[in-house]
């Protein structure tokens, strides 16, 4: 059965879905992040098909968020190299793994855990303007400059935030 396509959604969530929320798309990319190029080394890492990951590599080309360059001529062969575009993914993969590491798979578990110099380092939210730590209680969301009666807000927040008033996240 096919998804339903969230193209036509007013939703950054959905919109980011449509390219990267298939679960092959963020295992490429997780192998992509720790320097996989080739076709081939993705085809055996990841047991896909090789329908199945030309199709991802291609939208992930056609998205921008990786780039083809051919490595040899004779015979003509290509990798895939990330963008600033699917650089900008790491944290996200990064959050996921680390989610994974201690709701799924048990933090006494983990296969990776990431280094910072010579101590373990975690991913954290920080307020980009002063730096505090920023969980969901922390922050309010607010109507942005995109949105329209379609916003994915609760309608009383969408309604506040549009009168100018900031509205609370619940």
């Amino acid at each position: 059965m096919k998804r339903r396509s969230f193209e036509d959604m007013n939703c950054s969530v959905a919109q980011a879905l449509e390219i990267v929320g298939e679960w092959w798309t963020l295992l490429i990319l997780r192998d992509a992040f720790v320097g996989i190029r080739r076709f081939d080394e993705f085809q055996e890492r990841l047991g896909i098909s090789r329908n199945v990951l030309t199709t991802r590599l291609e939208a992930l080309v056609e998205h921008g968020v990786l780039q083809r360059v051919q490595y040899s001529e004779h015979p003509p062969r290509d990798e895939y190299r990330l963008t600033n575009k699917g650089r900008a993914l790491w944290t996200v993969l990064h959050a996921l793994r680390e989610w994974g590491d201690e709701w799924v798979v048990g933090e006494d578990k983990a296969s990776i855990v990431m280094l910072h110099d010579d101590h373990r380092s975690t991913t954290e939210l920080h307020c980009s303007q002063c730096g505090d730590k920023v969980g969901i209680r922390d922050v309010r969301l607010v109507p942005g400059p995109g949105a329209d009666e379609t916003t994915t807000l609760p309608p009383r927040v969408l309604a506040q935030g549009q009168a100018g008033a900031p509205a609370q996240a619940t």
